[in-house]
């Protein structure tokens, strides 16, 4: 089966079941986990940060991170077609006790600072007031769009400008670092909190990171404890993810294969492809989505509908090009 479901599904290699197995654990609850205590101090190093946090999953940390920022009864400016406001459950509504404020961005899903300025509202005795503006790079939504550093850069500024803190859903953002060609620290420099995904491309079985200042990344911590993420002997899981960090540079090798993905997707009759930034591939179908992936799959052949004639494929590590040509042949026998 070529599963181009999503970047998650990927397997953990030898290496990693290895480092699992021989992990060095302690209670992290009590902070006593070296695994998850070297995993943190590195992926603070890597994004520029005072601190992070090791949380299990990319949702929670945004989650922790909309409920660390805001008070109750805040709005949050996020984009319209943003991972948190429509892929999490309404979690912001239920954990913090916020009101998203949904923004149309552009067609890559980029929020503009005079947006910002727009949207934002200040509290009365009637408005609740803005208390956080959301942000995502890449953008799942738009299809993997790679955002600049001065586009997050003009709208954070616009925002600390108006009192509002910025967080960043960095669930792939080391794919936006790979596609600019510029460190993720170059990303994160101007928001005040930022979560980023290891069990995507960088093929860790399971876990995130959520990263900012220090006094920030102790509030979250206890507000990780809260939501039922205070874990034991981490380290098994965390150690991984050390392994995974190390795998950034090999995530421009799932751009390529996206590349050659929606080339040859696109001269289909009845596909049509998106150039992709990163390693999803948005493609409209004549048919309906829903029966063309029924009979890709059928074949072995797995993607995502997204709307009535659009869907996703991913790339990752588990795809090599023999699987990208023999999905296009697939999909050729399915339009």
């Amino acid at each position: 089966m070529i599963d181009l479901r999503s970047d998650p599904v990927t397997k953990p290699s030898d290496s990693m079941r290895e480092r699992a197995r021989n992990a060095a654990v302690g209670d992290d609850v009590y902070r006593e986990d070296p695994s998850v205590n070297e995993l943190e101090a590195r992926a603070a190093d890597v994004l520029g940060t005072e601190a992070a946090l090791f949380v299990p999953s990319g949702t929670m940390g945004n989650q922790i991170a909309v409920r660390t920022h805001t008070d109750r009864g805040d709005e949050v400016l996020c984009e319209r077609e943003s991972h948190v406001y429509n892929w999490e459950l309404a979690g912001m509504v239920q954990h913090a006790s916020v009101q998203p404020r949904p923004i149309a961005g552009d067609d890559r899903g980029v929020i503009a600072p005079a947006q910002v300025r727009a949207n934002y509202v200040a509290a009365d005795g009637h408005r609740a007031g803005t208390g956080l503006l959301a942000m995502e790079n890449t953008h799942n939504g738009c299809g993997g769009t790679a955002i600049a550093p001065d586009a997050i850069a003009a709208a954070v500024d616009t925002a600390h400008d108006l009192g509002l803190p910025v967080h960043l859903d960095g669930a792939r953002l080391f794919n936006a670092a790979a596609a600019h060609g510029v460190p993720a620290a170059d990303f994160v420099q101007h928001v005040d909190s930022v979560m980023c995904c290891l069990s995507k491309g960088l093929g860790a079985p399971v876990g995130s990171l959520l990263a900012g200042p220090e006094p920030f990344v102790e509030a979250a911590r206890r507000n990780r404890k809260l939501m039922g993420g205070g874990m034991r002997q981490a380290g098994i899981i965390a150690a991984p993810g050390l392994e995974a960090l190390a795998n950034r540079d090999r995530l421009a090798e799932d751009h390529r294969r996206a590349e050659r993905l929606a080339t040859g997707l696109d001269r289909i009759d009845g596909l049509a492809a998106d150039d992709p930034e990163t390693n999803i591939v948005l493609v409209e179908t004549d048919r309906p989505a829903a029966a063309f992936l029924d009979d890709c799959e059928s074949e072995g052949l797995l993607g995502n509908v997204r709307t009535e004639h659009r869907i996703r494929f991913c790339t990752h590590w588990d795809v090599d090009d023999d699987a990208v040509d023999r999905a296009v042949e697939i999909a050729e026998r399915a339009a």
